[in-house]
């Protein structure tokens, strides 16, 4: 079943191969070992090559509630992220964790992070929540590694991140813009729209080769 359909003209951090413009990501809505998460399949199109588009797409058989995405209208917002803490180096680490050093960068930080300073890159700057194209892989059940593509031995860079939240209390900084009015009323509407929970609140990594386009990966 579509879980995503993307167009360059919304998404150009895509970057398609050919005069593909549009991405379509499908998955088997349900847990398949020995990842158990959702088989899923990358299919690069050309908009202007698509013909009939059916009224009422056929609904599965049988599938997992937690991977039948709500209906949801794409708002692109294109955001600065910045690596994991711990992927940085041990004098950059440091740096971060002294809160003299954000006092003189003049940064607006709250004092309750005067304690661990470094906790204001973590859930401020660092791996934007949420479903996202691109940027920096969110760290999941092991430490992220390098990946090649088992066709051509390129690297393999994150294409699209599948998340179980967009975002969370301590980190209200990421709530989309059209979302922020919403978000003080009731957080719970912005927290997880497409009402997706992957392997009972993680994340989906999908990985593309940057040269084949022949290999992707994933890893929760």
């Amino acid at each position: 079943m579509s879980v995503a359909q993307l167009y360059v003209r919304d998404v150009p951090a895509l970057r398609p191969p050919g005069r593909s413009d549009l991405l379509q990501v499908l998955w088997c809505p349900s847990e398949h070992p020995p990842e158990y998460k959702p088989s899923t399949e990358l299919f690069w199109r050309t908009a202007s090559d698509v013909g009939t588009v059916l009224d009422s797409p056929p609904k599965p058989a049988e599938a997992d509630d937690n991977y039948i995405p709500e209906p949801c209208v794409l708002a692109p917002e294109q955001v600065t992220e910045y690596p994991n803490f711990l992927e940085l180096d041990e004098e950059l680490q440091q740096q971060l964790s002294d809160w003299s050093v954000w006092q003189a960068s003049g940064a607006a930080i709250d004092n309750s992070y005067e304690i661990a300073p470094q906790e204001f890159y973590m859930n401020e700057l660092s791996e934007a929540p949420g479903w996202k194209v691109g940027g920096w892989a969110p760290w999941g059940l092991t430490d992220p590694i390098t990946r090649f593509c088992i066709n051509c031995g390129a690297a393999m860079n994150p294409l699209l991140t599948i998340a179980s939240d967009e975002c969370r209390d301590y980190r209200r900084s990421w709530v989309p813009y059209e979302d922020q009015h919403i978000a003080v009323v009731d957080d719970d509407k912005v927290s997880n729209p497409p009402g997706v929970q992957v392997s009972g609140g993680n994340h989906l990594q999908l990985y593309a080769c940057s040269k084949c386009y022949t290999h992707t990966d994933l890893i929760q």
